[in-house]
């Protein structure tokens, strides 16, 4: 499965983006549960936001839980991540990866070593 994430950028804080993540090579993309991720400047990468196959659940951390949301369009194999209400310290690199199982719980949902595949993550800068 490779990943393509897109739509980073320079955006001022309290500007809105809006992520891509498009898969391909996957047998099928409605079967993986998806999340994103982000790893700021000098920072671990950290859970952002987890969505499983059907869309029926998602998950958020609490740092962008009500500003950030993830969705997907399984006929496009493609996962978003609208982003409102930017702040300085949502700059990072993004990252999206996949989840072969395809549902995740609250726990596994922010566990790193649960996705099988990730992308080349994008690059979001907030001006303050």
């Amino acid at each position: 499965v490779q990943l393509q994430a897109s739509g980073g950028g320079l955006v001022q804080a309290g500007g809105s983006l809006r992520l891509s993540c498009a898969a391909s090579g996957a047998r099928t993309f409605n079967s993986y549960a998806m999340g994103w991720f982000r790893q700021g400047p000098g920072k671990e990468r950290e859970f952002v936001a987890a969505i499983n196959w059907n869309g029926g659940s998602t998950f958020y951390s609490d740092s962008v839980k009500g500003r950030f949301t993830i969705s997907r369009d399984n006929t496009k194999n493609t996962v978003y991540l609208q982003m409102n209400s930017l702040k300085p310290e949502d700059t990072a690199v993004y990252y999206c990866a996949a989840d072969s199982y395809g549902v995740l719980d609250k726990r596994s949902a922010g566990d790193r070593d649960e996705y099988d595949y990730w992308g080349q993550g994008t690059l979001v800068t907030v001006s303050s």
